[in-house]
């Protein structure tokens, strides 16, 4: 089965070797997002609230990019370097998605790219 790499200029560039999102058949697997800012690829450091919402949006503009939306979300997984910080996490998740829900899970991790708190990665199945 072909893969083809999806790539939007509102989300961060990757950095390292890989795609942004890639597309087998009709699912797209969207890699982990940190709370870059697109701009200037620079961290957003704030609130945990402030930082997930950064990091939903750039998922939101992968997600558009492959053309499809968040609710076209079937999985997340979610990754923290303190799980002290799942509730506030959960809040802004519920933001973003309305029932029925993605599937989840939610990791403690000893650590993430460039110092971030929270990394979020997605399963997009195309409708």
């Amino acid at each position: 089965m072909p893969r083809h790499a999806i790539a939007t200029e509102l989300a961060p560039a990757a950095i390292g070797p890989y795609s942004q999102a890639v597309r087998a058949g009709g699912t797209v697997y969207l890699s982990g997002q940190i709370p870059l800012d697109p701009a200037t690829g620079e961290l957003v450091q704030a609130d945990i609230g402030t930082e997930t919402r950064r990091v939903f949006d750039n998922l939101k503009a992968v997600c558009e990019a492959a053309g499809g939306s968040l609710d076209d979300v079937a999985r997340i997984g979610i990754y923290l370097t303190d799980l002290s910080d799942f509730a506030a996490v959960n809040a802004v998740m519920a933001d973003y998605f309305q029932a029925p829900y993605p599937a989840r899970s939610t990791i403690q991790v000893a650590g993430l790219p460039k110092g971030a708190r929270v990394e979020v990665d997605a399963v997009l199945v195309a409708g």
